[in-house]
Parts: structure tokens; C-alpha cells; sequence
């Protein structure tokens, strides 16, 4: 049966499982969300699949965190379907696409992490993806910490809302995400709320009654991986990243991560300093983003 004649449809949270069991058998997958985030995503972002019957041959899953800009956030094929992943790839993004105009995306955006091993990269590049930003990765053995930052600095569990006479974060939340950060990477409101409902930990950092930063993290197995640690660029150079950096390592420690992976632009001369007095090391593979004109 020609793939074209296949049934090809928006998934649900309700094909979770069926995601899961396909991405435990597949040849050909790249996933840049966890299981437990798997529901909650299928229900707010536009993922298709493509079925024989009722048996899920391939996904294509987007994240759109922050209109005009989406993510590729995940993609699969069934097992013994991988002499056709290039064809299933061609049929799902086609589908996808228009429902990304919809939400008035312009741009998608491919992450990975090895810009010489990355083996979707040459398929997307001929198919109208170009080279964008360049990343590096860091990875840390150990839970030293070399200073505690700012010490006048207070860190606290995040609040979206607004709860007992407290003011809700999200307004400072999502200013410090304008101030410091490209539209390709913002997170608006709905993501900050799926974020505090899916990471294990969300926290903010408070500077004389105002939140000034924040960081998130999770954990895979014993892998840890700290997801983003933000300053708004007002405050900086006053030991907050510090702060927020030391905090974080002791929640990796009481999880019990062998080890704590990050990336960050390559150009984020700040970040790369403050990792590397933490004791990251960087890695030698280059890590990359490509972005398609919808």
C-alpha cells in the first residue's frame, strides 16, 4: 500500500502509548521530550501520524513554544518501516506544516547535538532547512560547588499563580524571557505552565522582593540535565546565575544524577564562563539548529 494512500491524522493524548511503543522498537527516532511529558504535548502542540489500519507507522511531533517560531520536538517510524522513514518524513511534515500555519508559525526549527553525526540533518537540509545557530554542550561529573553566588538572593519553588495575597511569577517570567532570549527559544505562558507541571524542578530566584531569575531541570534515569538558567540582563554580574547554578547541583545530587548535561549558544560568552567555573567541561561535538521558512 503507497504511503500516500495511508490515513494521516492529528494525534492526541489519547495515542500516547502508541508514540511509546513505537519509540521503543524504532530504528529511526529523534525525541527531545520525555515520556511523562509525551500526553501533556500530543494535547497542546500539533503532532500527525500516519497509520496502516489502526497501527501508527510514523510521528512527527512540533512544539510551538513561542509563536512565530516551533520546534521539531520529535520524530519515529515503526519498526521495519526504516527504508521508508525518508518517504514517511516527507508525508508528515507536509501535513504538519499546515496545521503550523494555522498558529501563525513561520519558522520550524531542528535541533541536535552532533552537527557531524546528526543523521536528519542532511535529510532536512534539502528539503529547505538552513544552518542557523551553532551550540556547544557541557557535561559535569561530580556535585562541587565552587561558590553559593549571591547569598542575599533568595530561591524558591515557582508560582505561577497568584495565591494568597502573592503576586503570581508569570509576568516576570515571561519579561525576563523577552529581555534575554531570541523568539526561537521564548517560552510563553502555556509552556511555563507545562514546564512547572512536568519538570521535577522549577525554581526562581528573588532579589529584594522582585524576581530577577529563574531555572529548570530534569532527570532521565541518572542522567540529569539542566534544561535552561536565566538572569534578566538588568541584575547581572551579581551572583544570581551563581546562586541559581549552586541550588541546582544540590538537587541533581539528592536525585542521584551520575551526571549533569546542558548546551547553550555558542556565542553565550556569560553562560560558557559561568559553566565552566562549576566544573562543566565541554564537549568536542557541536551541536546545531536549522530553521525552515514556512
Amino acid at each position: 500500500m503507497p504511503y500516500s494512500a495511508n490515513h494521516v491524522r492529528l494525534l492526541t493524548s489519547s495515542d500516547a502509548l502508541s508514540v511509546e511503543r513505537l519509540l521503543r522498537t524504532s530504528e529511526y527516532a529523534y525525541q527531545r521530550f520525555t515520556l511523562d511529558e509525551l500526553p501533556l504535548t500530543l494535547k497542546r502542540y500539533p503532532t500527525v501520524g500516519v497509520f496502516h489500519n489502526t497501527s501508527l507507522r510514523g510521528f512527527l511531533l512540533s512544539q510551538v513554544i513561542n509563536p512565530p517560531s516551533a520546534w521539531i520536538g520529535g520524530f519515529g517510524v515503526g519498526w521495519g518501516e526504516h527504508k521508508q522513514y525518508i518517504a514517511l518524513l516527507d508525508l508528515l511534515l507536509e501535513e504538519l506544516v499546515k496545521h503550523l500555519l494555522t498558529r501563525r508559525v513561520h519558522y520550524l526549527h531542528y535541533s541536535g547535538t552532533d552537527v557531524d553525526q546528526d543523521w536528519l540533518r542532511s535529510v532536512l537540509l534539502v528539503r529547505g532547512f538552513q544552518p542557523y545557530r551553532y551550540l556547544h554542550s557541557y557535561d559535569k561529573f561530580g556535585y562541587d560547588i565552587p561558590t553559593n553566588g549571591n547569598q542575599q538572593v533568595i530561591v524558591r519553588p515557582v508560582r505561577l499563580l497568584s495565591e494568597s495575597g502573592k503576586v503570581g511569577d508569570m509576568a516576570a517570567l515571561l519579561a525576563i524571557e523577552a529581555a534575554c532570549f531570541d523568539d526561537l527559544w521564548r517560552h510563553d505562558a502555556t509552556a511555563f505552565a507545562d514546564i512547572a507541571t512536568t519538570n521535577p524542578y522549577f525554581v526562581v530566584a528573588e532579589l529584594d522582593g522582585q524576581v530577577v531569575g529563574y531555572q529548570f531541570n530534569t532527570v532521565e534515569s541518572d542522567d540529569g540535565y539542566l534544561i535552561r538558567i536565566a538572569v534578566h540582563p538588568s541584575v547581572g554580574g551579581q551572583g544570581i546565575g551563581a546562586r541559581l547554578m549552586a541550588e541546582a547541583i544540590r538537587f541533581f545530587a539528592e536525585a542521584g544524577a551520575s551526571h549533569i548535561l546542558l548546551n547553550t549558544q555558542d556565542d553565550n560568552v556569560h553562560a560558557h564562563r559561568l559553566y565552566e567555573r562549576f566544573g562543566f567541561i565541554r564537549l568536542r561535538q557541536r551541536g546545531f539548529v536549522l530553521r525552515k521558512n514556512l
